[in-house]
């Protein structure tokens, strides 16, 4: 009888765009993590404060005939290896001012240099959203603001959005107690570790 096929396992890396590693955003992220890793995924959790990672310049050196991707030497060239062999991406920010955080958005103008070619790096990739808030709602906070960010960027490089988490809360920490959202982001893990 011939043996079946292994099944690779799924490729998952979260970037965490919070200045807390036990903030809301970190609990959403951890949540999504742990339940990707339960189900047989390879997790990697990537805390972007801290890193040294410098705004685009606009040099354009990345989309150049035979370019080498950034030129940039900065943490982002620790971070791009990871994402290129990801099957699937969380991008789990604070809403601040509005928006994702500045974390998050220097990274993600960094990730131009990943579509330097036509099989850029980000295609057939899985990509999922987790962000919290203190505002009453996804809408007043600019949640939704930030949600249509990611909507349009990856919509214009046809990468696919396969789930969303979100929630409000106050103190770091409070959104575990926030059983529907908590669900909502094991659910998510589970989703992203099926390849």
């Amino acid at each position: 009888m011939p043996k079946a096929k292994s099944r690779k396992a799924a490729k998952v890396v979260v970037l965490i765009g919070s200045p807390r590693k036990k903030g809301n955003t970190a609990a959403l992220a951890e949540q999504i993590a742990e339940s990707a890793s339960a189900a047989g995924a390879r997790v990697e959790l990537c805390f972007l404060h801290g890193m040294n990672i410098r705004p685009c310049t606009a040099c354009e050196a990345c989309h150049q005939p035979q370019g080498k991707g950034c030129i940039i030497e900065d943490d982002m060239q620790k971070v791009y290896p990871k994402l290129k062999e990801a099957d699937a991406i969380v991008w789990a920010s604070p809403i601040y001012w509005f928006t994702m955080s500045a974390q998050m958005k220097l990274a993600m103008d960094r990730c131009y240099a990943l579509l330097g070619t036509e099989e850029h790096a980000f295609k057939g990739k899985r990509m999922a959203l987790a962000f919290s808030y203190g505002g009453d709602d996804p809408f007043d906070s600019g949640c939704v603001n930030a949600i249509r960010t990611f909507q349009d960027a990856f919509g214009f490089i046809g990468a696919e959005i396969v789930g969303m988490v979100y929630g409000s809360a106050a103190a770091a920490g409070d959104i575990r107690s926030n059983a529907k959202v908590m669900g909502e982001a094991a659910e998510l893990g589970r989703k992203l570790a099926d390849p």
